[in-house]
């Protein structure tokens, strides 16, 4: 099975690449699911029903979220009606939506997709060690699916890691979102999953993650707000990880992807 992740989508720029090379990806590549983190695809902040409807339309087959899920306020009226978006599961019983979900892949593969948040230095939710076993316990990889993603929306590669490890063997793919910038430590751990601890963002990187230099630089230096935080519209990085997975579930092959924009070229030399 072929796995490709696509880490946040940040504003226009962000969008457009997304837009513009996922459906040739899917071709080229023979791609069976695609995951795509989209809550700072609306202007930077959360997503709106007509973004999600563009994603899925060029060919994800689910939206994750993040800390910015509900910073467009319609997001918690459409999450309800759309069952390809995801928020984080660990957020208090109640929320809109779902924190995990079920899906068919292209080759007819089961594939359970969830997204949980971090507590380091992000908002106190509930914990997310327990919402990820709770998932894992209801619908184990090789029984009640093919394969599981976990989209750990986080702040520090230490809560992170430690979610890669207690998830190893049990799911295909940890990956990493939140801080932007891709790391370089694509790989696959003893048990059989994939992990990165960040993706890295689609979007311009001639900026502060995503983010016109000039607001952000002002707040550095000056501890002074002038304004808000625009998104950069230069050209646009796309960032993902590659995985291709065995009957199992278990990765057998990962490796990073970065396409067009200001970062070097990274492609997965075995599709």
């Amino acid at each position: 099975m072929r796995l490709l992740f696509i880490g946040d989508i940040v504003g226009r720029t962000g969008r457009s690449a997304l837009v513009n090379t996922l459906p040739d990806l899917r071709r080229r590549w023979n791609l069976d699911f695609v995951v795509v983190n989209g809550e700072n695809a609306a202007g930077g902040f959360g997503i709106t029903e007509s973004i999600c409807d563009e994603f899925l339309a060029a060919g994800a087959d689910c939206v994750t979220l993040g800390n910015h899920a509900w910073d467009q306020r319609e997001a918690l009226v459409f999450i309800e009606r759309q069952p390809r978006m995801i928020r984080p599961a660990n957020y208090p019983a109640g929320t809109p939506g779902r924190g995990a979900n079920l899906f068919e892949a292209k080759n007819g593969a089961r594939v359970l997709v969830m997204n949980v948040m971090g507590r380091i230095f992000m908002d106190p939710l509930d914990d997310p060690f327990a919402a990820v076993e709770r998932e894992l316990e209801a619908c184990p990889m090789g029984q009640m699916c093919d394969a599981v993603i976990v989209d750990v929306h986080a702040e520090t590669t230490s809560e992170k890691y430690a979610m890669g490890h207690f998830c190893d063997g049990r799911a295909t793919l940890v990956i990493g979102t939140h801080t932007h910038a891709p790391t370089a430590d694509a790989q696959i751990l003893p048990g059989g999953t994939a992990y990165q601890s960040d993706a890295g963002m689609t979007g311009d990187y001639d900026s502060v993650i995503g983010m016109n230099k000039t607001e952000p630089l002002q707040r550095f230096t000056r501890r002074i707000s002038s304004g808000r935080f625009e998104p950069a519209e230069g050209a646009a990085t796309l960032c993902g990880i590659a995985v291709e997975a065995d009957a199992t579930g278990r990765a057998i092959k990962v490796a990073p992807v970065r396409l067009g924009g200001r970062l070097a070229e990274a492609v997965p030399s075995f599709w």
